[in-house]
């Protein structure tokens, strides 16, 4: 794992640090909006329903708040921890990119209705900053970008018992996402495997502390 000796200014000296975190910045911006239009493209298509005998054991509830409660705590549990390690920062910050990039290439390829019994799941914030469609969005399935997100704080935060409640939140969300329906079982267990993959390669891609 990455160190957390440097400094910001230590950081923000070398060139290559500098470089990378602008240009990861700058790319999550562009992400951020063209993925309105990807997901409003997304929704439109015709999709199959899977069968899923996993999800069909599990009992069907409307535990929005639950979840985006959890999400969002554990988003600034993290954020909160990796602000001051700009290394570690700089190497999530690319895990996410990379992450997002395996997401929308795997909406793009498998084309996917939602389960049956779906229970809309509603996130006002993420709503009005990037899925701003009159409609919600059901149809972002594989992989469950809410689990995928939640396991790679887990891996980018230092071992300790922040990684642990990162963990322990993973596990919770990708439930309570199969409980509402929101997302095949499928979809929840690919998560941690891009997410995974991601951090690794970030972490090749993430210059070395100087």
């Amino acid at each position: 794992m990455l160190s957390s000796f440097p400094t910001w200014p230590e950081a923000w000296r070398h060139p290559a640090f500098r470089r990378r975190l602008l240009l990861v910045l700058a790319l999550l911006l562009l992400l951020a909006a063209s993925l309105p239009r990807f997901f409003a493209w997304v929704q439109a298509r015709p999709g199959v329903i899977l069968p899923d005998p996993l999800l069909a054991l599990l009992p069907a509830r409307n535990v929005s708040g639950l979840t985006f409660a959890i999400i969002y705590l554990g988003i600034g549990l993290g954020v909160v921890t990796l602000l001051p390690q700009p290394y570690r920062l700089l190497r999530a910050l690319t895990a996410y990119l990379l992450l997002h990039g395996f997401r929308c290439l795997t909406l793009a390829l498998f084309p996917l209705e939602p389960p049956i019994g779906l229970i809309i799941l509603r996130d006002p914030l993420v709503e009005q900053l990037f899925y701003a469609a009159p409609a919600p969005i059901t149809k972002d399935l594989f992989f469950s970008g809410h689990t995928a997100t939640l396991f790679l704080l887990a891996l980018a935060v230092p071992a300790g018992w922040r990684r642990r409640v990162l963990l322990v939140a993973t596990v919770a969300i990708g439930l309570l996402v199969m409980m509402q329906r929101a997302h095949y079982s499928y979809d929840v267990l690919a998560a941690p495997l891009f997410a995974g993959l991601s951090f690794w390669l970030a972490g090749k891609l993430t210059p070395k502390q100087g």
